[in-house]
């Protein structure tokens, strides 16, 4: 583990400690935690971003254009 300063605002340190309290989890678990979720939805992020990669693109006026086009507008 590694030791790091982290400031909250003051009504999320209260949050935090409350919950804590409440669950009987210490802060640095719940904050692990926390990290540990938004990194991994970063991953699935990257990875859905990597699997699409290669879908054919249209820029936003050409499909405006087009809806117009085909009357849908």
């Amino acid at each position: 583990m590694k030791r790091a300063t982290v400031y909250f605002e003051e009504e999320l340190h209260r949050a935090l400690k409350m919950k804590s309290a409440e669950i009987s989890t210490p802060v640095s678990d719940l904050v692990n935690d926390a990290v540990r979720s938004a990194l991994f939805e970063d991953a699935e992020d990257l990875e859905t971003f990597r699997e699409r990669e290669a879908e054919p693109t249209i820029d936003f006026e050409a499909f405006v254009t087009s809806l117009k086009e085909n009357g849908k507008l």
